[in-house]
């Protein structure tokens, strides 16, 4: 990769940071020895390797304006000066690359997603505006406050490869999981069945404030302000949920394991109607199963 290629990176012009924040903003989970999750305020990044590996690799890039915190989390996890060999991205919300440009030209590292989210991460498209009617709590009400414009990682990104392999986790698969956004992914690995979801589902109510910052666990669907499929999220639920978990990370809330993910799991997929698609806003349709 040729450096000096600064120019060509940009964040969107509506970026800024967001004063949003969680009881377990700042916090770490070893979730297995080799998966651990970090809150950046109110979003979770995921560091995928064991502290004595050789090589790891960061999923996501947390919210506008964390460069430092995710730098500072790497390095007291592997070392100083210590930098992933690549970067995965589930999607490429905001809050899921708020630092992806800065970490880029710190580590020079590439970064990969699904080909359907190459336009969100080379400038040429804007997701849809979040929509701040849609049934919900607060944060659902302060969703016109969020970027949607799209950032600019120029060559830095790549897409993911067709055949479901995952760059630097070998492990691992990815699983399209569209619906909060065309191309969202999430991550499994059979052996100890550990899922990495995304938003494909949540651990908190991500669109009411008092549940984001006690992180009260809740298995739900995906934030309501910002996803625009539902029939298709329904249907991403009823995959994962095929799998049978043992451990899953999410975008948002405490990383759940055993019983309480699989009963929370099994029961948001045949009820995802009721539970998750709201009564009512911008992207709203009511669906059958």
């Amino acid at each position: 990769m040729e450096k000096g290629t600064d120019q060509e990176l940009s964040y969107g012009s509506d970026y800024h940071y967001i004063p949003a924040t969680s009881a377990a903003s700042g916090k770490g989970v070893e979730v297995q020895p080799d998966v651990y999750s970090y809150t950046v305020q109110i979003v979770n990044i995921v560091l995928a390797s064991a502290p004595q590996a050789g090589s790891f690799v960061l999923i996501d890039a947390g919210m506008p304006g964390s460069a430092d915190d995710i730098i500072r989390t790497v390095e007291e996890r592997f070392g100083s000066g210590r930098r992933p060999e690549a970067i995965i991205l589930t999607h490429a919300h905001f809050d899921h690359v708020g630092a992806l440009i800065d970490l880029v030209k710190h580590w020079e590292v590439p970064v990969y997603a699904h080909k359907l989210e190459m336009p969100y991460l080379t400038g040429q498209k804007s997701y849809p505006k979040p929509d701040p009617t849609v049934e919900g709590g607060m944060l659902a009400k302060l969703s016109f406050a969020f970027p949607n414009e799209p950032v600019n990682v120029g060559p830095w990104v790549k897409p993911l490869p067709d055949n479901g392999s995952v760059p630097g986790m070998p492990e691992y698969r990815w699983i399209p999981t569209p619906g909060h956004s065309p191309g969202h992914v999430s991550l499994f690995r059979e052996r100890d069945r550990t899922l990495i979801a995304g938003d494909a589902f949540t651990t908190v109510r991500q669109d009411e404030l008092y549940k984001v910052l006690t992180q009260k666990v809740e298995i739900s669907g995906p934030p309501r302000y910002f996803t625009p499929d539902w029939l298709a999220a329904w249907q991403s639920v009823k995959r994962l949920e095929a799998l049978h978990p043992d451990a899953a990370v999410t975008g948002h809330g405490e990383p759940v394991t055993g019983e309480v993910l699989a009963a929370g799991l099994k029961r948001l997929a045949e009820q995802f109607d009721s539970l998750a698609i709201p009564d009512h806003g911008t992207y709203v349709k009511r669906y059958e199963h």
